[in-house]
């Protein structure tokens, strides 16, 4: 491994430390996150592992093991790992199905015109493109996806919602995500959809993890209520 391919390693504290591995968002860069932290999933000392779409935060045991030798061992492990040659991770394709009307699509005709694009040509680029969940974060089974189009680039809104209902599906920037549950949220709501993205009772807990393939397929209004979507929130 050559050393401008090692990831920079900061610690923040005596029990975690985050590695950066690029300042570029890319599935490369993703594949080789999930290598590292899956090979670092049994090492002793270490108690949590959160990525993201740069970097790692490794949370360790500070109390019961040398933390100078769990360093060690993390850069070990990456030594032992070649960014170029990464095994591909276990990935599932999630399809999402989406109610794209105005009812629960508030911010639609905003982002439209934001765009410069028709409702329709919005539902249709949102849904024709496959995302890649990146993270999961924010609240238990949020997702954030990439990359949305160019042509869908939207800022975040300048006063966030003190409730955003659960299922609401959005977009800000160059990310589209599904909210899991109620929560207060800044992005721009094109849509939402029946399905639960959290089950608590299953071992995952969220419908999508990091690294999955998401797209998401537009149904009617009908469709949408007989899959047991709900129309109130706003």
């Amino acid at each position: 491994m050559s050393h401008a391919d090692f990831p920079n390693i900061d610690m923040v504290s005596n029990q975690a430390c985050l590695l950066t591995f690029s300042q570029v968002i890319s599935e490369a860069t993703s594949n080789y996150i999930a290598q590292v932290t899956q090979n670092l999933k049994n090492l002793a000392g270490i108690v949590d592992l959160v990525p993201s779409y740069t970097t790692l935060l490794v949370v360790f045991d500070d109390d019961h093991y040398d933390r100078f030798a769990i360093f060690k061992a993390i850069r070990q492990t990456i030594e032992a790992i070649d960014p170029n040659n990464v095994s591909l991770i276990d990935s599932r394709e999630v399809v999402i199905p989406v109610y794209y009307g105005q009812e629960v699509g508030p911010d639609m005709e905003d982002v439209a015109k934001h765009c410069q694009l028709s409702v329709e040509e919005i539902i249709k680029r949102h849904s024709d493109t496959v995302y890649r969940a990146y993270a999961i974060g924010f609240t238990p089974g949020f997702a954030f996806l990439g990359n949305t189009p160019d042509e869908l680039h939207v800022p975040r809104k300048t006063t966030p919602r003190l409730k955003v209902p659960i299922g609401s599906v959005a977009i800000a920037e160059n990310q589209t995500a599904v909210y899991p549950s109620v929560t207060p949220g800044g992005w721009q709501i094109i849509g939402r959809t029946p399905i639960n993205l959290i089950d608590w009772g299953s071992k995952n807990l969220a419908l999508i993890a990091m690294g999955d393939s998401v797209r998401f397929e537009p149904i009617s209004r009908d469709e949408f209520l007989v899959q047991g979507g709900q129309l109130d929130g706003f």
